[in-house]
């Protein structure tokens, strides 16, 4: 069992690259999250009566708020290097708001859409306080004090393992990069843009001569680079701005789904966080840092309620995967995509365009990002003893109840209707069983935490790698937390000391 070491696999440079590459790797990041931010608008959109404006509307908002909530987050959440998006998880409350809201009771499809925005946009904002409430409470952080290493093994295993089967953006860098050793450094870094131009090219031929004309819808909507978000129906210069769709709708019946996601998306960022701190050389984001983004997160939902998005943030797991991919963790470099994203959400076209990328490519890029964050799950096994069966005992049970658990929810959940498979008399009650255990992250954390803490647990503290953590969980328990996590411009001094946020006085270098 090794104690001391904390670095990733390759430790991130302690400054990004200068000039063009900078914006480039940040471009990089705005091209990585916009596939699932795509692919939430094409699920929920058409189901609420939306038609291709009301998507590209969407889409923007949603833009705009991952630009906003990132950059709230690496100035003064986590200060990782890390992108919020649009989170998945909310997909079962908002389609059950959908089911809800049938299409006979409104005289057009527009003003169904409408009126189901509305009411998720309160559904939104009354969730939102349940992560304000956890983080600036500390209550959030002091729940991560009863993680060891051996609960962090599968749960950022799960926040990795995604539905992809294979793809080839990493091997062909590394077998590209043997051609000449110059191109090394510039293949690491790029090899994801080239080979997403290579596939969007030969996706624009075939679609430009015609070989998707005579196929199925579903090959249509997969294949041509036209069919993902039109640019035609993209407005040149739209803002996205408080309340454009009308007055937020606030029903009880809904909210309690939503806070099963805002439960949910506080264990998913937590892992993400833990994998991205790793892979960017970073210590382990101590308890009271946890505390602050998190509830920094709840106050981005709430943004994302106010501007009107069908959905709330989460913390990224293929930008954080390419932090591995491109060896670049630099703070700077994900601040810069947010301007991309900005950009791109208010000047429509130019962000239609790209959002033609085809759906399958990111599912060939996401299943390698994905994996390099599983990886990462698995490093922290050498914090721990894997001779004892006690460990090997809670490790296997909390991945693998996390995984089967989560895949029996999520096989017999209606993606029609949001209905899982708790059906009792009480439709919030099911939404938010239905929401929470959908969710491998969110399983494999209560599974590990109550094994982990209550089956010998006093005894085997050295054998969990409890030694090595705690020091990290800890304020001031380890001086390279000052590095890593303190404010900028001494921002700290503006802040009520009843929050918890940090006093330091040394700049971050990642």
């Amino acid at each position: 069992m090794v104690e001391t070491a904390n670095a990733a696999p390759r430790p991130a440079p302690a400054a990004p690259p200068l000039g063009a590459a900078t914006f480039l790797l940040g471009f990089q990041h705005y091209i990585v999250m916009l596939g699932s931010t795509v692919l939430i608008a094409n699920i929920l959109v058409p189901q609420m009566g939306g038609d291709q404006g009301d998507k590209a509307r969407v889409i923007q908002t949603l833009l705009f708020m991952a630009g906003l909530n990132t950059l709230f987050q690496t100035l003064i959440g986590t200060r990782l290097p890390t992108v919020m998006s649009a989170s998945f998880t909310y997909i079962i409350p908002v389609l059950a708001i959908i089911n809800d809201n049938p299409r006979q009771n409104f005289t057009s499809d527009h003003q169904r859409f409408l009126h189901i925005i509305r009411t998720i946009q309160g559904c939104l904002i009354v969730s939102s306080f349940v992560n304000i409430i956890l983080g600036f409470s500390k209550t959030w952080g002091n729940l991560t004090r009863f993680f060891s290493p051996l609960v962090l093994v599968p749960v950022i295993c799960v926040v990795g393992l995604g539905p992809f089967l294979r793809g080839f953006p990493l091997h062909l860098k590394q077998y590209l990069k043997r051609i000449h050793d110059l191109a090394q450094d510039t293949l690491e870094r790029f090899g994801l843009l080239f080979c997403i131009g290579i596939a969007w090219a030969f996706a624009a031929i075939l679609t430009a001569a015609g070989a998707y004309n005579n196929v199925g819808v579903q090959k249509k909507q997969s294949c041509r680079v036209d069919q993902t978000f039109p640019i035609s129906s993209a407005p040149w210069i739209k803002m996205p701005y408080p309340f454009q769709w009308g007055t937020p709708i606030f029903s009880a019946s809904h909210v309690f789904g939503m806070i099963g996601a805002a439960l949910v998306t506080s264990a998913e960022s937590t892992g993400t966080f833990y994998a991205a701190a790793r892979l960017a050389g970073a210590t382990p984001p101590p308890a009271h840092i946890l505390s602050r983004s998190i509830g920094l997160q709840g106050i981005g939902t709430l943004l994302e309620g106010i501007f009107g998005s069908v959905v709330g943030t989460t913390a990224s797991v293929e930008n954080v995967g390419l932090l591995g991919l491109t060896y670049i963790g630099s703070r700077r470099v994900v601040q810069i995509s947010t301007s991309f994203m900005i950009f791109f959400s208010i000047f429509g076209k130019f962000g239609a365009f790209f959002a033609s990328i085809p759906l399958p490519i990111f599912a060939a890029i996401y299943c390698v990002l994905y994996g390099i964050v599983a990886a990462v799950g698995i490093s922290f096994t050498q914090f721990v003893n894997t001779n004892n069966l006690r460990n090997l005992y809670v490790l296997g049970l909390s991945l693998f109840l996390g995984m089967s658990i989560s895949q029996y929810f999520v096989t017999n959940t209606n993606m029609n209707t949001g209905n899982g498979p708790v059906k009792t008399g009480a439709g919030w009650f099911n939404d938010i069983l239905n929401t929470i255990f959908s969710s491998s992250p969110t399983v494999a954390i209560i599974v590990g935490t109550l094994v982990d803490n209550t089956l010998e647990a006093k005894h085997t503290a050295s054998e969990r790698g409890l030694p090595w953590l705690v020091p990290f969980q800890r304020r001031n328990g380890d001086s390279r937390n000052d590095e890593f996590y303190s404010l900028p411009m001494r921002f700290h001094e503006y802040i009520p000391s009843r929050f918890p946020l940090p006093t330091f006085n040394r700049r971050p270098h990642i």
